[in-house]
């Protein structure tokens, strides 16, 4: 995204600006994801009155560019999840970002660690989750763990 140390200074034909504050900000709300990056620039360019985009239009869209992601990308993979699959991500999710270990989702759902291995290599060949080291489990995106907590409060 950035060319030289700079960030690239017009956005689409319109040639509008965002100021560095608001591309940083995006990069951090986003974790630097992609396609997290379009959404929040979408929805910023959206909420922007006038030129440059700042870190106040950032900070207005930012609510509507997470229910567009909650309501898209992350409801068609929460959707395909068995409940047990669900339950295993909100574990993860309660222990934050990640990346976790398979011990420690397990205590958090009170279970042996061992039966809940065929669940986990379920998350994997759905590329929910990974294993950036043995006994480690990950989020392949950013901001799952939001997800989780918002679709799924916490009980009690």
């Amino acid at each position: 995204m950035r060319r030289g140390g700079r960030w690239p200074s017009r956005c689409g034909t319109r040639g509008w600006r965002f100021t560095d504050g608001a591309l940083d900000r995006i990069v951090r709300e986003t974790r630097g994801y992609p396609y997290f990056v379009q959404e929040w620039g979408k929805h910023a360019w959206d909420m922007a009155s006038q030129s440059p985009i700042t870190e106040v239009d950032v900070d207005a869209a930012s609510h509507m560019a997470v229910a567009a992601l909650d309501e898209s990308f992350f409801r068609v993979r929460f959707d395909r999840l068995k409940p047990a699959e669900k339950q295993y991500l909100r574990a993860m999710a309660e222990l934050g970002p990640g990346p976790h270990r398979s011990g420690d989702i397990a205590k958090e759902l009170g279970r042996d660690v061992t039966a809940l291995g065929p669940t986990r290599a379920s998350l994997i060949e759905k590329g929910m989750v990974y294993s950036p080291s043995h006994g480690d489990t990950a989020f392949t995106v950013p901001l799952f763990d939001e997800f989780m907590r918002r679709i799924m409060p916490r009980e009690g």
